[in-house]
Order: C-alpha cells, then sequence, then structure tokens
C-alpha cells in the first residue's frame, strides 16, 4: 500500500472570528474546528508588505497565482530529475529532498521570512519580479544540468549495447549503493547492431585489393537457409562459396562474403532486400581497445555528471521550494488585504493533514464554521447545512483556484 502524502492548508482570517480579536484566541478556534483527527494546526509567520493602490493588488494577486503555479511545476520537475537519478530510491531520495537542511515540515512549521534574500521593505512588484527571476534561473539550471546528464547516460547505454559480450558487476560492489559507477552493460545489443571489432578476424576480410572486397551480412536465424542457398545468385559476380561463418547469437548468424567490386553496390542492395543486414566495418589495428577505453572514458563522464546533477538536484529542490512558499506568503497576503481590508488585523495558520481524506473534513469544518466571512455568498438551507447562492460569481482566491471560500485558503502538497 502505498504511503499517504500529507497535504498543507495555508490560510487566513480576520481576528474577529473571536469576541476578543486577539491572535491567539483566533488561532485556537482555528486548532478545534480543524479538529486534532483532522489535521495539526500551527501559527504561520506572514510579515506586513508595502501595500500599493486597489488596482495594483488585483493584478498581483493574478500575477502571484500564476507564478505560484510555475514554481510549483519547477519543484515538481526538480523532484522528477532527483527521483529519476535514484533510480527511484526513496530512502535516498527522501535524504535529498530538504530545504535548507531541515525536512520541509519543520521548514514550514519554522517557516521565517527571509529578510535578507527578499527584503519586506521592497514594493510587492519589486519582490515579485524577483522572485520571479529567481524560480526561472532555477528552472534553466535544472533542466540544463538533467539533459546533460541524460545525453551522456544514453551515450553510454549505446556504447555498451555495441559491446561483445556483457560484463559482470564487480562482486565487491554493493547492492544498496544508490548509484552504480556506470550503467551495466545489456545484452541488447546483437549481431545486426553491436560493434564488431572484437569479433571479426581481420583474416576474414580481403583487405587492400584493387578487384574484390568482403562484405558482412547479419542473417536472421530463421534465414540462414536460404541465404546459404541463394547468395551467390542474387547479383554477378559473387565469389563462389565464399560465405564464411564469422559469429552466431540468438537471432543473427554473421557471415562473411567475397564480391567483385564492381558489383558490390549490386549485392548490397539485393541482400537489403531479402532483409539480410549488411554491416559496415573497416579493421583499424588496435580497434577492439580503442572502444574499451571510450566505454571507460564516457563512464567516467558519466559518474561526473550523475554527481554533479545530484547536488544541483538537491540544492535546486530546497531553493525551489522556498520560493515556492515565498510567492504563496505573499498570495495569502494580498489576497487578505483584498479580502478583509485594512487595518490589516488578521491570524494565518498552517494546518497539517495526514492525507487528502482529513484535508476534506478539515475544509469542510472550517467551511461549516466560516461560512458568515462571504456575507451573501454563502447561506444555509433549513437543515442548517452550508450553501452557496451562486458561485459562479464569486471571486475566488486568485487564478486557478478551484472553488471560492469564505477565508482565504490555499492547499497544497509535496509529491
Amino acid at each position: 500500500m502505498s504511503k499517504a502524502t500529507p497535504k498543507y492548508l495555508l490560510l487566513s482570517l480576520p481576528t474577529s472570528v473571536v469576541p476578543s480579536h486577539h491572535a491567539d484566541d483566533a488561532l485556537e478556534a482555528i486548532s478545534t474546528t480543524v479538529s486534532p483527527e483532522n489535521g495539526s494546526v500551527a501559527p504561520f509567520s506572514i510579515p506586513e508588505f508595502k501595500i500599493g493602490t486597489l488596482d495594483a493588488l488585483v493584478q498581483q494577486a493574478d500575477e502571484l497565482a500564476k507564478l505560484e503555479s510555475q514554481c510549483q511545476g519547477v519543484v515538481a520537475k526538480v523532484a522528477d530529475a532527483l527521483r529519476n537519478i535514484l533510480d527511484g530510491d526513496e530512502a535516498q531520495i527522501e535524504r535529498m529532498m530538504v530545504v535548507n537542511d531541515k525536512p520541509v515540515d519543520q521548514y514550514l512549521r519554522t517557516f521565517q521570512w527571509n529578510k535578507v534574500k527578499y527584503r519586506a521593505d521592497k514594493s510587492l512588484a519589486e519582490l515579485i519580479d524577483l522572485l520571479h527571476k529567481e524560480g526561472a534561473s532555477i528552472d534553466n539550471d535544472i533542466r540544463f544540468k538533467y539533459s546533460q546528464y541524460n545525453q551522456v547516460k544514453n551515450t553510454l547505454a549505446t556504447l555498451q549495447r555495441k559491446q561483445t559480450r556483457c560484463l559482470p558487476m564487480p562482486k565487491s560492489q554493493s547492492q544498496s549503493n544508490p548509484k552504480p559507477p556506470l550503467i551495466q552493460p545489456t545484452r541488447r545489443g546483437n549481431l545486426s547492431t553491436k560493434s564488431l571489432a572484437s569479433i571479426v578476424d581481420p583474416r576474414t576480410v580481403v583487405q587492400d585489393s584493387e578487384y574484390i572486397e568482403t562484405h558482412l551480412i547479419a542473417v536472421p536465424n530463421s534465414q540462414e537457409k536460404e541465404f546459404l542457398k541463394n547468395y551467390e545468385t542474387v547479383a554477378p559476380m559473387v565469389v563462389p562459396r565464399s560465405a564464411s561463418l564469422v559469429a552466431s547469437d540468438n537471432e543473427f548468424t554473421l557471415y562473411a562474403v567475397t564480391t567483385f567490386k564492381k558489383h558490390s553496390v549490386e549485392f548490397v542492395h539485393k541482400a537489403r532486400e531479402n532483409k539480410w543486414i549488411p554491416r559496415d566495418f573497416k579493421y583499424v589495428e588496435g580497434g577492439k581497445e580503442e572502444e574499451r577505453k571510450e566505454v571507460e572514458r564516457v563512464g567516467g563522464d558519466e559518474r561526473k555528471v550523475w554527481g554533479e546533477t545530484l547536488r544541483l538536484g538537491r540544492t535546486a529542490w530546497s531553493e525551489a521550494v522556498m520560493v515556492w512558499i515565498h510567492v504563496l506568503v505573499l498570495r495569502v497576503f494580498v489576497e487578505t488585504v483584498l479580502r478583509y481590508g485594512l487595518p490589516l488585523d488578521f491570524v494565518s495558520a498552517l494546518v497539517r493533514t495526514p492525507s487528502s481524506k482529513q484535508a476534506d473534513k478539515a475544509k469542510k469544518n472550517l467551511d461549516d464554521k466560516y461560512s458568515y466571512l462571504a456575507g451573501n455568498a454563502f447561506g444555509r438551507d433549513k437543515k442548517g447545512r452550508v450553501q452557496r447562492d451562486d458561485p459562479q460569481d464569486m471571486h475566488g482566491a486568485g487564478e486557478g483556484s478551484a472553488e471560492y471560500t469564505p477565508y482565504v485558503f490555499y492547499e497544497f502538497e509535496f509529491n
């Protein structure tokens, strides 16, 4: 059974929800409303920012909604990259996904606005621009490095598929390592695709002849009899009985066939028509050793780029989460001003719920208790159940919200 993913609810309400108008009392009321079985409630610190005009706030609410969606996408992209380079090792992934060296839950519960990086005395427009640039920079960095890693990994895999035989994994290598030092060679390469440098004896191939040449033909095993019967007659001037067995595997048999050069093109063409696969081959002294060195070189590059990508991924995830949460804080602040007006007198809280089911229950309790904050938007039927008069016409909590709530409310999770 898969592990349930915690959901977080970030919300703000006016302190007028309690008679004392005191933030601590309001927080206690929220905690009671949510109820312990649905989740835990903690205070969430949101500073006061410089407020511009109403028109500017409305525009900034839309900008922040788009920016938050982008930031959420960057966090998800970095998380996917980490999962892929760690081959889905959940223990390693959990160790990598920390924020400022803290588990994400601890970071959220102890959140403080980064006043050094995002000075609260700057205008909202300046802060939004700064966070947008930082999010875009993280996105570009991880996109570039992860693409580089995939390229070198694919190059290594291609080289290994061309190898003659599968190399065994060293016995000393622990299976618990988060990443093997090399992608292990596979047996997917066959005689129609793999390198022939270590397979073909140079004495099999006619070299430096003015009139004749040798063709290496990979014949599907199911067609071997047909090939031996017909290869001499598919084109003119094929040397009779010249087909010699070079190698075979589970899928193909490799033959060397000698023809006169003036009819080589026709022979190769007819071979393809018969679904026999001509293999380009030129003997090079030391070719096998060169291939081995190339695999070692690319393998070294792969290990190096893997480490760089892992380190960048760990840092990028931490920074991307911080940017996302700072953007979310600005959304809450701007929406709070638009909802409750000035002077600012509100309480903000973080609700951690164990799963989507508890999050829905906590949300329902909050709706039932604080529906009156929406005025005519929320009413009650004869049985006292909350109902919306016309939810399609209500202004929700910014662009992208699933529904209107009578209080400032955002739900998020880390997958």
